[in-house]
């Protein structure tokens, strides 16, 4: 079994759904900690040809609470998702796929949940049910009693809880993990890395590396199928 862990981002680029896509189970990492800054609440859409960053609003988000703990803003979240939906409209109306993609966005948004873990995870799975992808999703909160361990051991734990037989991170994930000490325990590492992709968006020049919304906006499933396999295991 191929298996994959990583912290649950809202609306993710195109490689986190090659991850997705590359592995047989992938593990929501959504007990721990939460990373201000990152990419759990934000990413960037195209808006008016430029990549435009939108983010979440978040209930007293902090570094020190765990990504299943952190809170969608009670009082500002609704106002910003009529907002960002708006400028969703305004700036895809005349994608290719704009119908189908706005309603998918629109569906996610409205989920019944206060918490950002569950709205971001909700989005990858929200979307890969869209994109027919079969890969199964986990939850590290509610599968695995081992938050006593952390860093290397713990996703070492989960592998041999799940008898998996490979392990892929994300290409980043070469300055922490090393090949020779997973083979140890009896896994295979793998670091994914995405070849260069472009499509066609509007007729401004291509802006890479947006929110996979900006993909669904303007590509097809089987030509989103196509993308999802460009790329190397490292």
């Amino acid at each position: 079994m191929k298996i994959a862990i990583m912290q649950p981002y809202f609306m993710p680029y195109i490689g986190y759904f090659q991850l997705v896509r590359a592995v047989d189970k992938f593990v929501f990492y959504d007990d721990v900690n939460y990373i201000k800054q990152g990419w759990i609440n934000r990413n960037n859409v195209l808006i008016q040809g430029n990549a435009s960053l939108f983010t979440i609003p978040l209930e007293k988000a902090s570094s020190f609470s765990k990504i299943n703990e952190v809170m969608l803003h009670s009082t500002l979240y609704s106002n910003w998702r009529t907002k960002f939906l708006r400028s969703i409209e305004q700036s895809y109306k005349k994608a290719p796929f704009f119908a189908e993609v706005y309603s998918l966005v629109n569906i996610i948004l409205n989920k019944e949940t206060a918490s950002i873990g569950v709205l971001a995870k909700e989005s990858v799975i929200e979307v890969s049910k869209y994109l027919e992808l079969s890969t199964e999703f986990v939850y590290s909160s509610t599968c695995y009693n081992n938050d006593n361990l952390s860093g290397k051991e713990r996703v070492l734990a989960i592998c041999k809880e799940e008898m998996a037989s490979v392990y892929i991170n994300p290409i980043g994930g070469q300055e922490l993990y090393d090949k020779a000490k997973f083979l140890e325990k009896g896994f295979e590492l793998f670091f994914i890395k995405s070849n260069k992709i472009e499509y066609k968006q509007f007729k401004e020049e291509f802006v890479p590396w947006l929110s996979i919304i900006d993909i669904l906006m303007f590509n097809s499933k089987d030509c989103i199928h196509k993308m999802l396999d460009q790329y190397s295991l490292l």
